[in-house]
């Protein structure tokens, strides 16, 4: 960034987002692939076609503000798409990794919805009309999905603790302390 206002900063977390958009076009295949449950599947397939949606929407707002649409790699989201895969590569079954690829999802969605909405609130505020519209298209369907995410989580959540109870599984349950730290003993 090499001006100091915020038009500099909108376009350049433009690019951070298209990087971001870009990162999960090659993720969410992998998250589709490693799911058990049909509807988590069909979600993550789903999800792909919007966020290419939103990579399309980023490439025409920096086209229009005759910004380049390529910039740094974003950090943010790589770290939270390493944390995915670190999740996928653990040796989860059924219900259990469907619950992991759902809390990784919602990091996604979480990071988006907050950068999203900052983008939108600059667009506005500088008058980009048309901007602002398609950010607020993207920042809806991001909630959306989290909302997906947290209704999905609700029976696959269930469903890897009840797995966790008819296998004895006591990793699961909750441990009590027996004493309160920095207590006397």
């Amino acid at each position: 960034m090499t001006q100091n206002n915020l038009k500099s900063l909108y376009a350049d977390e433009l690019r951070d987002l298209y990087s971001s958009e870009q990162q999960l076009i090659k993720a969410i295949p992998k998250m589709a692939k490693a799911a058990n449950s049909d509807e988590l599947r069909k979600g993550f397939e789903e999800h792909l076609e919007q966020t290419r949606s939103h990579a399309t929407r980023l490439e025409q707002i920096l086209t229009g503000l005759g910004e380049p649409v390529k910039g740094k790699k974003c950090k943010g989201m790589a770290g939270i798409v390493s944390e995915g895969g670190e999740m996928m590569s653990e040796d989860f079954e059924g219900a259990l990794m469907d619950a992991a690829l759902i809390s990784a999802a919602q990091r996604v969605e979480h990071y988006e919805i907050a950068a999203y909405g900052a983008v939108h609130a600059y667009a506005e505020l500088m008058g980009e009309t048309e901007a602002a519209s398609l950010l607020q298209q993207t920042l809806d369907e991001e909630k959306e999905t989290n909302q997906k995410l947290t209704d999905l989580s609700e029976e696959i959540n269930s469903e890897a603790f009840q797995a966790d109870a008819e296998t004895g599984d006591q990793g699961t349950r909750p441990r009590h302390k027996t004493a309160k730290a920095g207590s006397a003993s």
